[in-house]
This record gives C-alpha cells, sequence and structure tokens, in this order.
C-alpha cells in the first residue's frame, strides 16, 4: 500500500514539465499586498502574501486621463496574482497598467516608492 502510494506521489511531482516539482523544491517569494499604495505609503494595512503555484507578485499601477490624453499618476494596488501577465488597460478615464514579478521578495513595490 506504501509502495502505491510512493509511486503516485513521484509521478505528481515529475508532472507538469517540473514545473509542481520547482514549486515543492524552491521556497516561494513573498509580495508586499495593499489596496492603496501611494508615494511609499499604504493607506490601507500593508500586509504580505506568500506565491502558491502559478502566482506572481502583482503591481496595478492606475492613471487618471487627462483631455488632452496625458497619464498622471494616481495610485497602486499591490497583491498575489495567478497567471499574471504584464498588460496596459487603457479606458476613457484611466489607465491601468499590470506588472507581474516572481524574482525575488517584495519585488512588487512601485519604482519611486
Amino acid at each position: 500500500m506504501s509502495a502505491l502510494f510512493l509511486l503516485g506521489l513521484l509521478s505528481l511531482v515529475c508532472t507538469n514539465n517540473g514545473n509542481l516539482q520547482r514549486f515543492l523544491i524552491e521556497p516561494s517569494a513573498l509580495c508586499y499586498k495593499c489596496k492603496k499604495f501611494h508615494l511609499g505609503l499604504c493607506y490601507d494595512v500593508m500586509k504580505s502574501c506568500q506565491l502558491q503555484y502559478q502566482q506572481s507578485c502583482a503591481t496595478e499601477n492606475i492613471y487618471i486621463l487627462t483631455k488632452r490624453g496625458k497619464s498622471i499618476y494616481y495610485y497602486s494596488t499591490l497583491s498575489c496574482m495567478t497567471n499574471c501577465e504584464d498588460i496596459n488597460f487603457l479606458d476613457l478615464e484611466k489607465r491601468t497598467e499590470l506588472i507581474c514579478c516572481n524574482h525575488s521578495n517584495y519585488c512588487n513595490l512601485p519604482e519611486g516608492a
């Protein structure tokens, strides 16, 4: 019975092109978590989150668009996000920039903070 359990566990660890194996062996990175971050301050409670499988640290920068189409930085949201991809969203009144990272602990602090 225990041999069957070990065989099942081994096949689970070796699947998914080594991604699951890497996740089980490597320590998870930590990320900042804050709903409203601006000018180096969290206007909520600054917390941290630990990356889970297929997650990255995420920085969501919110910009307000002027009538002339210029972007003015408003605030950032910091979090852990599953299947995160760097992307820009453009709306009529705001622009949202999503930046993902997982190369080091707390890598989702916005530049200039």
